[in-house]
């Protein structure tokens, strides 16, 4: 990595961008944030995941919640993973929690409990890539190592007049080399906040605040009027559209959930059973047969057989989610019970008292729905 520094040093190095920034940072910068201001890299770590593809005010509840249950790092790996699940429930992008939780384990076992302060060793870790090293790094050991986010990569390409998109390799390349190049000699600390304050509160996405930036008057972006059009965005694709139909099986207050696999969409998360291997129903001119998600009785049956008899069932309006690459259609059914059959062997599956929907590891939508009906009864 060091060499790395010293060859983007001959075509990036900008001394003027790293003084100025940290000048801007010291007295407008965000101070105090419940992470900042230690040195500790368990705090550290976990913010810096949290704040993955997250915004600063939806994580800070979620961060002081987190650190209630888990205090420190050898509380985290000795806890079970569905804990760890629970209390990450509504935060999204579930990998993180369960690359927090195999990250904390691989920390206690390899290292001691202590984080490696090398950004190298640190990018090796479940659920940390060389950015977020670089940040950990900078913050808990004072380490010079380049950070390159979202915020990060709007900055450089405004002020440096970037025209190509920052996902491509050699764009990614390049800014890479150049953030490298800018990092100070010291004050690594002021320099990384600075860049994620500035990205954060002066040059965002949609509406900049050009008159309140240091940077304006050397910005690229600000002075051939393209701050709209910088950095350059990603090609547009037409969003997938998924469906699927869940069933909802309430009985004496208790609603039943079915752990997902570890891995794929909510993995580990509870949710309401889904109805797999569905066949639309026979093409006629009804409105329900147009439904995606329109149902036979028999396909309902033979679907709640191994939980209960079903007596009616009831198609509640459908609920839709946008996820980072596509959008799901949920189509509940609600199944009003005849009688309700034991389940020795359906170990996946779980009656959960609607009593206790607000702590359960459930996905926002499927929490959301239940709470909604649950205050509805």
């Amino acid at each position: 990595m060091k060499l790395a520094v010293e060859f983007a040093r001959d075509d990036f190095h900008d001394p003027d961008f790293s003084a100025t920034l940290m000048a801007w940072q010291k007295q407008h910068g965000r101070h105090t944030l419940p992470w900042q201001n230690t040195r500790d890299a368990y705090l550290v770590w976990l913010s810096e995941i949290m704040l993955q593809q997250t915004q600063v005010s939806a994580v800070i509840g979620y961060y002081q919640r987190f650190l209630t249950r888990f205090p420190d790092l050898a509380s985290l790996a000795a806890a079970p993973v569905e804990d760890v699940m629970a209390q990450w429930s509504g935060l999204g992008y579930y990998t993180r929690a369960r690359n927090l939780h195999k990250c904390a384990q691989r920390v206690v076992a390899e290292y001691g409990g202590v984080f490696p302060s090398d950004p190298l060793l640190l990018a090796d870790l479940p659920g940390i890539g060389r950015s977020t090293a670089a940040a950990i790094a900078a913050f808990s050991s004072g380490r010079r190592a380049a950070i390159m986010d979202g915020n990060v990569k709007r900055v450089l390409a405004r002020v440096y007049g970037v025209d190509t998109y920052p996902g491509e390799r050699k764009t990614e390349e390049m800014m890479w080399r150049r953030a490298e190049a800018l990092l100070p000699e010291q004050g690594i600390e002021a320099y990384t906040q600075g860049l994620m304050d500035m990205g954060a509160t002066l040059c965002t996405r949609s509406k900049p605040d050009c008159a309140r930036c240091p940077m304006q008057p050397r910005c690229v972006a600000y002075n051939t009027g393209r701050t709209a059009e910088l950095p350059v965005r990603k090609p547009k694709k037409a969003s997938p559209e998924k469906h699927a139909i869940m069933l909802l099986i309430i009985d004496g207050g208790a609603v039943l959930l079915e752990q997902r696999p570890p891995s794929g969409i909510w993995g580990g998360l509870l949710s309401l059973p889904e109805l797999a291997g569905h066949v639309a129903a026979p093409d006629d001119d009804s409105d329900e047969s147009k439904d995606a998600n329109a149902v036979a009785d028999d396909e309902l049956l033979r679907a709640v057989a191994p939980f209960c008899k079903m007596e009616s069932y009831e198609r509640l309006n459908t609920v839709t989610h946008m996820f980072t690459h596509y959008k799901l259609h949920i189509a509940p059914y609600r199944i009003t019970l005849a009688q309700r059959h034991m389940m020795a062997a359906q170990a996946a599956y779980v009656w959960l008292p609607l009593a206790q929907l607000g702590e359960a590891a459930l996905p926002a939508p499927i929490k959301k729905l239940l709470l909604e009906l649950a205050g509805s009864n």
